[in-house]
């Protein structure tokens, strides 16, 4: 069984997750975060689910973020390297390809945390968590305008091939995919992308992402 702290609000526990649906593989899930609780986001007041702080959970993760996981004996933080570690351990043939596909998966697992990832905490916060008086609609708009310019690097790539590492699902279309969902789900003007529209179409197709990664809620929780 393998252990996972973490929440399924946040983006890099719901890789974690979608990843181990798609395996099969079982696991326990221990909600913890240093932001987010049952009420919602710290800022509003609420207590959030802890356990990061604890000086066991530092024992396994120094930075006291999520996710972590154990899997028989290895423990491992960031969500790409457990993303990794799950596809050439457990699920090769599913998650993995080829070594060059696993090189390109890799590639865009990284430009999504480096390119995307800091948009999308711009606008979750600014959008759902901060507390209304403290939203910046400013921040809103030059973030939005910086986003649609990011994606539109995803939407000509995919207009080559059907998944970010070439023919085949890899896991480089979980942390891309997901990304991209969470865009969508946000109330915001953006410019047709048909080629990335399709591409999440097929990424629909995984229990994991209609698990862990459909849910509206996981993305809108405030």
């Amino acid at each position: 069984m393998i252990r996972v702290w973490g929440r399924q609000t946040s983006i890099h526990t719901q890789r974690v997750l979608w990843a181990l649906a798609d395996a099969d593989l079982p696991y326990e899930l221990t909600l913890a975060s240093a932001t987010m609780g049952p009420q919602g986001h710290v800022s509003k007041g609420g207590a959030p689910f802890g356990v990061v702080d604890t000086p066991a959970y530092r024992a396994m993760n120094p930075n006291g973020t999520v996710p972590t996981i154990e899997d028989d004996g290895l423990i491992l933080w960031e969500s790409n390297a457990i993303l990794m570690w799950l596809a050439l351990r457990h699920a090769p043939d599913r998650l993995s390809g080829d070594a060059q596909q696993l090189a390109r998966a890799v590639q865009w697992m990284t430009w999504t945390n480096g390119r995307v990832e800091p948009l999308l905490h711009t606008l979750v916060m600014e959008l759902v968590r901060l507390p209304e008086a403290r939203r910046d609609p400013a921040k809103v708009e030059q973030t939005r305008i910086a986003t649609v310019e990011v994606f539109g690097m995803l939407e000509a790539h995919l207009a080559n091939q059907p998944y970010v590492a070439g023919n085949r699902f890899t896991l480089g279309d979980i942390p891309t995919g997901a990304a991209v969902y969470r865009w969508l789900v946000f109330d915001l003007q953006r410019p047709p992308m048909p080629k990335m529209a399709a591409w999440q179409a097929r990424l629909a197709e995984h229990r994991g992402f209609r698990l862990h990664v459909a849910p509206r809620e996981f993305h809108l929780a405030g």
